[in-house]
């Protein structure tokens, strides 16, 4: 939600259905903040470093959140294209919409950042889903920032974050898996993160993830910083790279 208006469509609470994020027309903005963003040019120390969670903490609805610092190498996937992982790990285990006979669409290009094997029967998923597309960005800031990683800058970006593990029923397609979907709401960072999809650089990304409002228990919450410390596992080979 943003200022009481719907800005995505989540996961439906069953479980069952795909995993999903779909933008809204409430989501038009970014939500930065001048006051942290020096603070931001650069690297955090930690997750409480400089007040950040803080200052974004008062714009989030009261609640209980999980914050974990992260660095990320994002690869901006638009719908449909190579690399979507709605028309291909989700068609894969789920199938088209039985309606539409097409594949779920969130509605926004989005970036990949990360995935690994849970255990046998589970894969985790990582996206970074911009509150605008990419091409509302200011292009002369998205070339700094580019220039700045050139020359070794780590910036950080902030998200809002939801986990949702979903299964689907019995009968469904032979790939069959629990999907763990791991959403940062991008509120800071838009053109960080261009930047850094362009030039294939990291940035850090501090997520402050909504415990109770995913499709998951808090233990599945509680594992996240310890997953996100494996190598990266790609669901259909099996290959593992360094993070």
């Amino acid at each position: 939600m943003v200022d009481g208006d719907p800005a995505f469509e989540l996961s439906f609470r069953c479980g069952t259905c795909p995993f999903l994020f779909r933008r809204l027309e409430a989501a038009r903005r970014t939500l930065s903040l001048e006051s942290v963003r020096e603070r931001l040019a650069g690297a955090l120390a930690g997750p409480d470093d400089g007040g950040v969670v803080e200052a974004f903490g008062a714009l989030l609805p009261e609640g209980e959140y999980l914050p974990v610092l992260l660095r990320v190498e994002p690869r901006l996937i638009v719908p449909g294209r190579e690399g979507d992982y709605f028309s291909g790990e989700q068609v894969a285990t789920w199938g088209l919409d039985r309606f539409w006979d097409l594949p779920e669409h969130p509605h926004t290009p989005y970036y990949r950042t990360f995935e690994t094997a849970v255990d046998a029967s589970a894969h985790l998923y990582e996206f970074v889903v911009p509150m605008v597309p990419p091409t509302w960005n200011a292009r002369d800031r998205v070339e700094e920032y580019a220039g700045l990683m050139g020359r070794g800058t780590v910036p950080t970006a902030v998200a809002v974050s939801t986990l949702d593990v979903c299964e689907p029923a019995a009968g469904r397609p032979a790939d069959h898996y629990r999907h763990w979907g791991l959403t940062h709401f991008l509120l800071d960072g838009h053109h960080k993160l261009e930047a850094a999809a362009t030039a294939g650089r990291p940035v850090q990304l501090l997520s402050l993830l909504a415990l109770g409002e995913g499709l998951a228990e808090s233990e599945d919450c509680a594992r996240l910083p310890a997953l996100r410390t494996r190598l990266r596992s790609d669901r259909a080979t099996g290959a593992a790279t360094s993070a």
